[in-house]
């Protein structure tokens, strides 16, 4: 568990580079907000998580793995992840934000991440 980060993940990483390139600035993991999002672009009123599927019980092949070793703990920690996922992501909503997730899987698409990010710069420009 030590192993595991919570900043600076190699998906967190793809998203950035992405986001940069496309010309978009943000503020990382603010910690004013609730669940300080991965990634925060104020200009554009809107913050992304960047979760990884295993951690926060995705519904692709990753996120549905069952541990070998203690399942029954592994699925109350991920469970209690994405319940926090969704009161986060709920009180964000309600102070104004948007909020979108970007999961881990779709980090192996980079032409995926670039239509979501310019959807978001889209969607704040107007």
């Amino acid at each position: 568990m030590q192993a595991v980060r919570g900043r600076d993940t190699t998906p967190e990483l793809v998203v950035r580079r992405i986001a940069h390139r496309l010309g978009m600035r943000f503020r990382l993991h603010r910690a004013g907000l609730p669940g300080r999002p991965d990634l925060v672009f104020p200009k554009l009123g809107t913050a992304v998580f960047v979760h990884g599927c295993f951690w926060h019980l995705h519904a692709c092949r990753y996120g549905r793995v069952v541990p070998a070793t203690n399942p029954d703990f592994w699925l109350k920690k991920r469970s209690e992840n994405a319940a926090r996922d969704r009161r986060k992501t709920a009180a964000l909503r309600r102070t104004g934000w948007s909020v979108r997730v970007i999961w881990e899987c779709e980090t192996r698409a980079p032409e995926k991440i670039e239509r979501v990010l310019l959807s978001i710069r889209e969607r704040g420009a107007r």
